[in-house]
């Protein structure tokens, strides 16, 4: 048995000293997917910011009891989620609520020189508006997965390694979410 434990120890302690040995590139990799995520889920970049900054100071931190399970940035998603829903449930404490941003990605803004009329970009802007309301009345898990699936492109077994989820219930979760998501860009909701 100790011969069998010994090479898995090897690669953790691998993974682990990789990790800490180039802690720069890990941060340079994976950073603007964690700001992503935040960007999209709390539509306020200062907030995003923290919650990266965050992010990577508590991975920094915990870098010794990175187990190599999954992949660094399925634990750094993981991560930005928990801190994601601490900010949430502190800024639901506050009496007063911040004004939302501009959708993520800036993807009603793209200038197609040429390309796109006015007209065209006005209902792109429309549409992306009305995408990102359903988002947000989407509950929490769903949301979640929505978030991590289509903004992250993460896919089912890492979104549930993130969340902690079974990857049955990402897969219900991210169905259940399409679907309103899908019925709610359809109405105009």
């Amino acid at each position: 048995m100790e011969h069998i434990a010994a090479p898995t120890m090897t690669v953790v302690v691998r993974e682990a000293t990789a990790l800490t040995a180039d802690f720069d590139a890990v941060v340079g990799n994976f950073r603007p997917a964690v700001f992503r995520l935040a960007l999209a889920w709390l539509r306020d970049r200062d907030a995003a910011e923290t919650v990266a900054q965050d992010c990577f100071i508590r991975a920094w931190n915990s870098r010794e009891v990175f187990r190599g399970e999954c992949g660094v940035k399925t634990w750094l998603m993981q991560i930005a989620v928990n801190l994601i829903r601490d900010h949430i449930r502190n800024r639901k404490l506050q009496f007063w609520r911040r004004a939302k941003l501009e959708p993520v990605d800036r993807m009603s803004q793209v200038p197609d020189a040429g390309q796109q009329s006015p007209e065209s970009a006005l209902l792109r802007r429309e549409q992306v508006s009305v995408l990102w309301a359903a988002v947000d009345r989407l509950p929490e898990k769903q949301r979640c997965v929505f978030l991590l699936r289509f903004v992250e492109d993460m896919d089912i077994l890492e979104i549930a390694m993130a969340t902690g989820m079974k990857e049955g219930t990402v897969k219900t979760h991210l169905f259940r979410s399409l679907g309103t998501v899908r019925k709610r860009m359809e109405s105009g909701i």
